[in-house]
């Protein structure tokens, strides 16, 4: 019997069965990233706050588009009021001490944001009065997506506290008096290093710039590196001007001094996605993908800074927040180079990296980020994530 390890190094036959399961992994959990945003204000022994859920989440748990259109009209909405707000008080519990405060939702709107259309949900707490610790638990959408986030804005005295509820992380312990910057800073990391690797997008973009990091532009076309030293130094400067890049725009965008619409950033990070995987196939900017990372990485800042933008924080609490979420996504995108940078080393002359994983891996870049582009552009969808 003929056996696979007759026609591949057992090493390389491994390497490329991980790299196979990694990319089934990241393809099935990639798809842009489900939030949604409460808002809660402490006044004396009240409680109010609103509530913004995304239609398309809250249409999978609650039929909204009746008349199967695909089309959700604020009639609809309105009409299946009383089951969203029966959702809404099941899924979203505070509590002071031993005693559950009752969700009584008061008005209930639809408002466009960059994002999306979102259904506002605005309600009041009510129970016997507030305690210095409150308690919030949170498990909308858990069940349907994994990749759910909730994050919270708790006004409280004058001070802000924040917070991002997860499926690991869906009730949390706040003290009304003493807000723990420490903590935000944890969390926005945390939600950093989370938003890199299911950003399908931003993953690709940074793979497309990093496949060409093993070889080098010569007379022949694409000739191996000889050493490590000159591999590594492409990535840093490519890692580089990435971070820098989207640093800026991210920073800019979240202090609300530049803002771009969210279909034009989505679709113009799409396009970032094609050109570069297309320059690995026919060299446009040879040698400088550094330039190309720059310049499209403040694109991808601006995308960046959609997960901060709608949250409302003081500028104290944005500053930790920025600087968090920021050190999170370099720490993501340092796990991602830390895992790639050996392996492709290793098989750059194998014809799995420089025909399969090179060119092939290129071109299927290419393929699904120009089906990304064509469908926020056209605000429709084919791809499942």
């Amino acid at each position: 019997m003929i056996s696979l390890f007759q026609f591949f190094p057992r090493t390389t036959f491994r390497v490329f069965s991980c790299l196979a399961f990694a990319c089934a992994i990241v393809s099935a959990h990639a798809h842009k990233a489900s939030d949604s945003y409460v808002s809660l204000r402490a006044e004396g022994s009240t409680l109010t706050g609103h509530w913004d859920i995304a239609l398309h989440d809250l249409d999978q748990v609650i039929p909204l588009d009746t008349n199967a259109d695909g089309n959700i009209t604020w009639g609809e909405v309105r009409s299946r009021q009383p089951e969203i707000a029966k959702y809404a008080a099941s899924h979203l519990q505070v509590r002071t001490g031993d005693t559950a405060l009752q969700m009584k939702v008061t008005e209930l709107l639809v408002e466009d944001f960059s994002d999306g259309t979102y259904a506002v949900l605005r309600f009041a707490l009510e129970g016997s009065g507030l305690a210095r610790i409150i308690q919030v638990d949170y498990r909308a959408f858990f069940d349907l997506d994994a990749q759910h986030r909730g994050l919270m804005r708790l006004e409280s005295g004058g001070k802000i506290h924040s917070a991002i509820f997860s499926p690991e992380k869906p009730c949390q312990q706040f003290d009304l008096t003493t807000p723990s910057p420490w903590r935000q800073f944890i969390d926005f990391g945390r939600e950093g290093v989370w938003h890199i690797w299911i950003g399908f997008d931003h993953i690709l973009f940074l793979l497309a710039l990093l496949l060409p990091s093993v070889l080098r532009r010569g007379s022949n076309g694409w000739e191996v590196v000889d050493g490590f030293r000159p591999a590594f130094i492409k990535v840093l400067k490519i890692v580089t001007a990435f971070t820098i890049a989207h640093s800026i725009t991210l920073s800019l965008a979240t202090l609300d001094v530049v803002r771009l619409p969210s279909r034009l950033v989505e679709a113009t990070i799409a396009a970032s996605v094609v050109l570069a995987a297309l320059n690995n196939i026919r060299p446009i900017f040879p040698e400088r993908g550094w330039m190309v990372a720059f310049v499209f990485g403040l694109i991808h800042g601006f995308g960046f800074a959609n997960v901060l933008a709608d949250l409302g924080l003081t500028n104290q609490t944005l500053a930790l927040a920025l600087v968090g979420f920021n050190l999170g996504v370099e720490l993501g995108q340092l796990a991602i180079v830390v895992v790639f940078l050996p392996l492709a080393f290793s098989l750059r002359s194998s014809w799995v990296y420089q025909k399969l994983t090179f060119r092939f891996g290129s071109a299927m870049i290419a393929v699904l980020a120009a089906t990304w582009m064509a469908e926020r552009i056209g605000d429709f969808k084919v791809l499942p994530f």
